[in-house]
């Protein structure tokens, strides 16, 4: 039996998405999104879009630092998402 190999695609192609997905995203941009979308939004940013969650390295110098270049939008919302407000307003 012949193993198929994995192909990566190039980090420079679009995120998938779905309808709502787009639905989503374009409610949170008008401001009218509710909870959910809110977070489904959210969710395909970080997960799908700047893949914060996949592995970065590429054997191509060029994808590998694109890849990486996503990740870092990614982390920095995550990062966001789990700062202490109330420990920031002391601090300032």
């Amino acid at each position: 039996m012949t193993q198929k190999k994995f192909v990566e695609p190039p980090p420079c192609n679009p995120a998938p998405y779905t309808i709502p997905d787009v639905v989503s995203v374009q409610a949170l941009a008008s401001g009218t999104a509710s909870a959910d979308q809110q977070k489904r939004a959210l969710k395909w940013l970080i997960e799908n879009a700047a893949g914060t969650y996949d592995l970065e390295y590429r054997s191509d110098a060029r994808d590998h630092a694109f890849t990486s270049g996503r990740r870092f939008v990614g982390l920095q919302v995550v990062k966001l998402l789990h700062l202490n407000v109330a420990k920031l307003k002391k601090e300032q």
